[in-house]
């Protein structure tokens, strides 16, 4: 019975669409553009499609090219997102901006830690300082923005454009939102210069060639990878700073809590650890609930007693397909970017 009231919200989200779009694309709608090559992470479909750990994965890999990136996040629901990412890089080279306007996020961290724009003859520099705050600021210069959910920020312009598909739902039944998952119509994968089915490793072969199939039918020329999300180490809540070995669930019973976008993906990464047996209890996509997760509220999970709370880290990879691996997908950022 809602069917029809679904359709009709879906049709008027897809107009809106279209006139936000013609609107930017006139320049009714002003672009702003960051003195830094902008790379956006973004998806198609709701929920559950990698883009934050696609983000802090590139921010890691410019890091190591020596260029420190400044990660752009809106901080939706409560910022759980951008606590876990806080929390990974912690130490690092790779600072986490929140706030809704990106383009205002970014100019605080300019001022406080200047700019470097380091693609060939367009190579400038900019310093703000503030003395009280010494020197070693001069050395973390922000080199690059990474534009975590940046693909329907039209507002900001971006040098690079990464698509993000979750191979186990990868268009659902192809209907705008609210009738079905997606939040443009496929023709947007046009825009994209990279595309990344992630889940891969939970697909079978030939969902991944009618994946492939349909984004080349879109953009025959997209390069095409494959990531997946691999555990690395448990902590305890007790002692966060310590990290626990996989092995530490062995032959044990588990409950997997989550409040993610794929859960299917986190109940299957535990289930190939080797407890003696796995429950899940499953909630929606940022679902605020009293037993809350980690990065939302940490203390509420110390009071689960004699119960052990762990917490898991994984971390992203790309498995090497047809020649599209972690060193090709690293050359094509240099390239597309002239690093």
């Amino acid at each position: 019975s809602l069917i029809p009231f679904l359709s009709l919200a879906s049709s008027l989200y897809g107009a809106l669409l279209y006139i936000r779009q013609s609107l930017y694309r006139s320049g009714f709608f002003s672009k702003n553009r960051l003195p830094v090559p902008v790379i956006s992470v973004g998806n198609l479909t709701w929920g559950g499609n990698g883009k934050t750990p696609m983000a802090e994965f590139i921010a890691k890999r410019l890091a190591d090219y020596g260029i420190s990136p400044l990660i752009l996040t809106r901080g939706y629901a409560g910022g759980d997102e951008a606590k876990m990412l806080k929390r990974h890089l912690l130490g690092g080279p790779v600072k986490v901006g929140v706030g809704a306007n990106r383009v205002a996020t970014a100019n605080l961290f300019f001022e406080k830690y200047g700019y470097v724009d380091y693609r060939g003859s367009k190579f400038c520099e900019r310093t703000y300082l503030d003395p009280k705050m010494g020197s070693h600021v001069g050395s973390q210069k922000i080199g690059a923005a990474v534009l975590d959910d940046g693909m329907q920020h039209w507002s900001l312009c971006r040098d690079l454009e990464i698509v993000m598909i979750n191979g186990l739902m990868p268009w659902g039944n192809c209907k705008l939102l609210p009738l079905g998952p997606l939040r443009e119509p496929l023709i947007a994968i046009k825009r994209a210069n990279i595309a990344v089915v992630h889940h891969a490793d939970l697909v079978l072969e030939q969902k991944l060639k009618d994946i492939k199939l349909v984004v080349q039918e879109i953009k025959e020329s997209l390069p095409i990878f494959y990531t997946r999300m691999t555990p690395s180490y448990f902590f305890e809540l007790r002692n966060i700073s310590t990290k626990m070995h996989l092995g530490a669930v062995l032959d044990a019973v588990v409950l997997c809590v989550s409040a993610i976008g794929s859960p299917y993906a986190f109940v299957r990464a535990m289930e190939k650890i080797g407890p003696l047996f796995v429950d899940r209890f499953d909630f929606s996509d940022h679902y605020s609930f009293q037993l809350k997760d980690y990065d939302r509220d940490p203390e509420i999970l110390k009071h689960l007693h004699p119960f052990k709370v762990l917490v898991l880290c994984s971390e992203m990879q790309i498995i090497p397909c047809n020649g599209c691996n972690e060193d090709s997908f690293k050359s094509l950022l240099k390239e597309l970017l002239e690093v």
